[in-house]
């Protein structure tokens, strides 16, 4: 619109169309809020981060050093056990090496330094030879049988559970374990071979899984989280249960609210921890209890504090403080009788509600008071129920596993290989959730998988 064009209008219509292109500022204002989201205002993922700019440090104050801090706890190389230790040497002054003087024994601590080395190979090839034998009656050759409680294949159990582990815990490619055998133990191995042998593994998994998996319905508190996951270009999720001692995977076409009902049931009787996704919100209905991610609800409220609205902007500073006095009471739970703990948070969970509840009429700040509306109890399960965390952070960790994973070796091909993945992450996180080698697990499960006998649990003791 022209300068003549502008001048012929009257008052009322410069003050409406002043109003809309006050509008359309203010929506575009809040397309730009949307797209500089990132890890710290939303459920992105940290690595969503690295496309944008990194933040401007402040130029003032000096620059912290390189490695430990003052103040910070201090970390040294644990030591071997000396169980697992193969040589053992000790040394001792006959003379001073000052003044050749004689020297008697001190009571000090001596000084201890382990060596590890790899010596030669480090594995066993063995052969065996098997004579042909001819029977004129038959008129046919025979040749021996395996000797009784020795493992048939290329590889023995123990090297089977190394190609597994390589492949499960290290995120190895094929390509990559074949070079890492062909250069360090000058062992040749075919691409369709260790393919066979991590079929195997899974295969000798399937119990121990199986078993966790019909546990889950019984947990007092499972914390719940899902990502994407590739299986021949399609489309899947991967969702990872996780208890207190234990975790199981599951990956699936779906990632609605029938998957917790396939694997929890129709009414989980502990307490889900969870984000504010639909599914969850679909499957808690009047039964399941909840307890909502304290992490990303304070996210979604930092968001609120990047819009260019004031009014809004305003309403999430006040929601934002009111979260900040109730986690500064809950960190220091350990200084109050619990008591006086239960008061204080109380005390502070009303005052967040209050504070939430208080919306102006803005989009934004409406679908954070309708949380609070709807759900606020779901918040703060927390306060009164032992053993049940305020954050997702359980499941939120162990599947970072499952994204560097995905990341490098860019899915699976099939069931199969689902399944496989299914078993081994399961395998890889219940062990380090309770303590256990997961190497010597998956030892025990080839073992017990060559023999027919009983497979390891996974089963928290």
């Amino acid at each position: 619109m022209g300068k003549d064009e502008l001048k012929q209008l009257s008052k009322n219509d410069l003050v409406r169309l002043v109003l809309s292109m006050q509008e359309r500022l203010e929506a575009l204002e809040r397309k730009v809020a949307r797209g500089r989201k990132d890890s710290s205002t939303s459920s992105k993922p940290p690595s969503s981060d690295i496309v944008k700019p990194p933040k401007a440090r402040p130029t003032k104050g000096k620059k912290r050093k390189i490695g430990g801090q003052p103040g910070h706890e201090r970390h040294e190389q644990t030591p071997i056990p000396p169980e697992d230790v193969d040589s053992h040497h000790e040394y001792s002054l006959v003379v001073c090496p000052c003044c050749n003087g004689s020297l008697r024994g001190s009571r000090r601590e001596p000084r201890m330094r382990q060596q590890v080395d790899l010596v030669g190979r480090s594995v066993r090839v063995v052969e065996r030879v098997f004579f042909a034998s001819w029977c004129a009656h038959c008129r046919s050759h025979y040749y021996p049988e395996l000797p009784s409680g020795l493992a048939s294949g290329y590889f023995a159990p123990r090297m089977k559970a190394l190609v597994a582990y390589f492949k499960g815990a290290c995120h190895m490619t094929y390509s990559t374990i074949q070079k890492f055998l062909a250069d360090v133990y000058r062992i040749p191995v075919s691409t369709g071979h260790l393919t066979n042998v991590v079929l195997d593994v899974g295969v000798a998994l399937g119990v121990p899984y199986e078993e966790l998996l019909a546990v889950l319905p019984d947990a007092p508190v499972l914390n719940v989280d899902e990502t994407g996951h590739k299986d021949s270009g399609k489309k899947y999720w991967t969702w990872c249960f996780r208890a207190p001692d234990y975790a199981v995977f599951k990956i699936h076409p779906s990632r609605g609210a029938c998957v917790l009902k396939e694997v929890l049931g129709e009414a989980f009787g502990g307490v889900l921890g969870a984000d504010y996704y639909s599914a969850y919100r679909s499957y808690m209905g009047d039964d399941v209890l909840v307890q909502f991610c304290m992490a990303h609800l304070i996210r979604d409220v930092r968001y609120l504090t990047t819009l260019p609205d004031k009014v809004t902007k305003n309403y999430g500073r006040r929601v934002l403080e009111a979260l900040k006095a109730l986690f500064k009471i809950h960190h220091r739970r350990e200084k109050m009788s619990p008591a006086h703990f239960l008061v204080r948070m109380e005390k502070a969970k009303e005052h967040l509600i209050k504070k939430a509840l208080g919306a102006p009429p803005r989009k934004e700040a409406q679908n954070l008071a309708k949380r609070f509306k709807d759900h606020a109890a779901s918040y703060f399960r927390f306060i009164t129920m032992p053993g049940v965390e305020p954050t997702n952070n359980a499941a939120e960790q162990v599947i970072r596993h499952v994204v560097i994973d995905r990341r490098i070796t860019q899915g699976t091909r099939g069931a199969n290989g689902r399944r496989w993945s299914e078993r081994i992450w399961t395998t890889m996180a219940t062990c380090a959730a309770q303590g256990r080698s997961a190497f010597q697990l998956i030892c025990q499960a080839i073992e017990a998988h060559v023999h027919g006998a009983a497979p390891p649990s996974l089963l928290p003791a």
